[in-house]
């Protein structure tokens, strides 16, 4: 059983950054992915990234180079850094968990990037 929840979303103009968080209730060193999805409105929820408890890391391709995931195991937190924003990059972002080929989500949070 595992909750996650998600912060950090918001408002932003083009250009800027945001960081997103996910606080997870269990101890994120027994799961064995976590990343973060993202579904824009009249689209499909997509993969934004997401890294593993090696520290191998995957990311979509309109996002690399400027999106960084990160996780900090002491707190049961992983981050998204959104840097260089884009307005295609407005979407709910979900916080995801895969642990014994179980799936667990977020509630999302809302970033829109204002053009």
């Amino acid at each position: 059983q595992v909750q996650l929840v998600e912060s950090g979303g918001g408002l932003v103009q083009a250009g800027g950054s945001l960081r997103l968080s996910c606080a997870a209730s269990r101890r994120i060193s027994s799961i064995n992915v976590m990343g973060w999805y993202r579904q824009a409105p009249g689209k499909q929820r997509e993969l934004v990234a997401r890294i593993s408890n090696s520290g191998t890391t995957v990311y979509a391709d309109s996002v690399k180079g400027r999106f960084t995931i990160s996780r900090d195991n002491a707190k049961n937190t992983v981050y998204l850094q959104m840097n260089s924003l884009k307005s295609e990059d407005t979407a709910v972002y979900y916080c995801h968990g895969l642990s014994a080929a179980i799936n667990y989500w977020g509630q999302g949070t809302q970033v829109t990037v204002s053009s």
